[in-house]
């Protein structure tokens, strides 16, 4: 999955460098957007840089507060996957940071608005998040022991969307698909037969597809044009 993503990033940056030198004088708007749609488990901030008059470069990192949709989507939804040795309590209390790179490519730039970022858009999208569960004591035998995990994920995303802009408000609905790898270590300790302990020094890698279905929302930076 690191392979992956290390060739796919190199690809996004050979774009990047092929339309830098597009539109020596347009004007390079900045834009700021949040993700209403992930507040759930997490605060996620883009900043959008326009590059050419088709060509942009977006930024993303999320603060993660909690881990609960993946304790819904690795534990309630049961359909023969492989299981983390992470409590309910951990998923909840869990604690990371995401950072997310794309190259947007505008295929069908709108000619009303006077930025150049809007209209309908692709967008490869690398992601990176790290996740910190929360310690956990555990008693067995009248002894003490104390379960960690972290949580690694990469992930590919491929999105299609439509950037609407109103005066300096933008409006990003999107929808996409890709491919997301999860890598869980683990050490947990529980009873076992003849007051034994049984250590589980785990680590479990689940790769799956992906679909992505959201909407940014965000402002212009840039200083208003006069008319």
């Amino acid at each position: 999955m690191k392979k992956i993503l290390l060739s796919s990033w190199l690809f996004l940056s050979c774009i990047v460098a092929a339309h830098a030198q597009d539109g020596n004088s347009f004007h390079r708007n900045t834009y700021i957007k949040v993700n209403p749609t992930t507040l759930i488990n997490e605060l996620d901030v883009y900043l959008e840089q326009e590059l050419s008059p088709k060509v942009s470069l977006e930024l993303g990192i999320s603060g993660i507060y909690t881990d609960y949709p993946d304790y819904v989507l690795t534990k309630k939804i049961d359909f023969g996957q492989k299981k983390p040795d992470i409590s309910t309590e951990q998923f909840v209390d869990g604690r990371g940071l995401g950072f997310r790179a794309g190259v947007r490519l505008y295929l069908f730039p709108s000619g009303i608005s006077q930025s150049r970022a809007a209209g309908t858009y692709f967008e490869p999208m690398l992601l990176f998040k790290k996740v910190f569960y929360p310690n956990e004591d555990v008693t067995i035998n009248n002894a003490s022991y104390t379960n960690t995990g972290t949580k690694d994920v990469y992930g590919i995303q491929l999105l299609l969307g439509r950037q609407f802009n109103k005066d300096k408000v933008i409006l990003d609905p999107f929808v996409g698909v890709g491919l997301r790898g999860k890598v869980y270590q683990y050490v947990t300790y529980h009873a076992g037969d003849n007051n034994s302990i049984v250590i589980n020094d785990g680590r479990m890698v689940s790769v799956l597809p992906s679909i992505q279905l959201g909407i940014k929302i965000g402002l212009n930076l840039a200083p208003k044009k006069e008319q």
